[in-house]
């Protein structure tokens, strides 16, 4: 991943932090429950995907006829681990 697109997503991670601690609507709960008598940590967890737009994108998501699964569909199954039943297993999950 290239400079810009790290820079990028650090800006979308501030712009994501500042949008909830500017929000009014979250203050005012914290401030109940604190009047509640209760502590509040806040915390958050984003996660932020990427895919890379290339000149054939626009098959990637349209499964072809007779399939279940489109390109995207299978790439995504596959950063989980998971095979398809007509596919072979992935050849490096065997060297154990």
């Amino acid at each position: 991943m290239n400079g810009r697109i790290k820079e990028l997503i650090q800006q979308l991670g501030e712009a994501i932090h500042e949008s909830v601690s500017e929000s009014e609507q979250i203050s005012g709960v914290v401030r109940e429950i604190r009047e509640e008598g209760f502590d509040v940590l806040l915390m958050l967890e984003a996660t932020i995907g990427l895919n890379e737009v290339t000149d054939d994108e626009d098959t990637d998501d349209v499964a072809e006829p007779g399939e279940t699964f489109t390109r995207n569909d299978v790439s995504f199954l596959k950063s989980l681990r998971i095979s398809l039943p007509d596919e072979p297993a992935d050849p490096e999950e065997n060297e154990s």
